[in-house]
């Protein structure tokens, strides 16, 4: 990259850049080719090692893990305030 590439891009940028600028702008944007570069190569080494192996759908069937009402009793059981098998619970909603 050189300083009239940085004009180029500065004026299809509309934007004015002093030499200071310019000399800033053609380090910083050389080191960011740079490290492009070396991405490039990496990957390019990678070769086959980067082809995804092959997948397989994972799925299981939908069952239900629990029992209607296996662990009603316990619970009911263990709660403070109830009447039969409802549960009282404190009032948070005002008409």
């Amino acid at each position: 990259m050189e300083i009239k590439d940085i004009e180029k891009l500065a004026k299809l940028a509309r934007i004015d850049l002093t030499e200071e600028q310019k000399q800033a702008y053609l380090k910083e944007i050389g080191e960011i080719l740079g490290y492009v570069d070396q991405i490039k190569d990496v990957v390019a080494k990678a070769g086959d090692q980067r082809r995804v192996p092959d997948l397989r759908n994972a799925v299981r069937a939908d069952q239900a893990s629990n029992i209607t009402g296996e662990n009603t009793d316990a619970l009911v059981a263990e709660f403070p305030r109830k009447e039969g098998n409802y549960l009282k619970v404190k009032k948070i909603l005002e008409n």
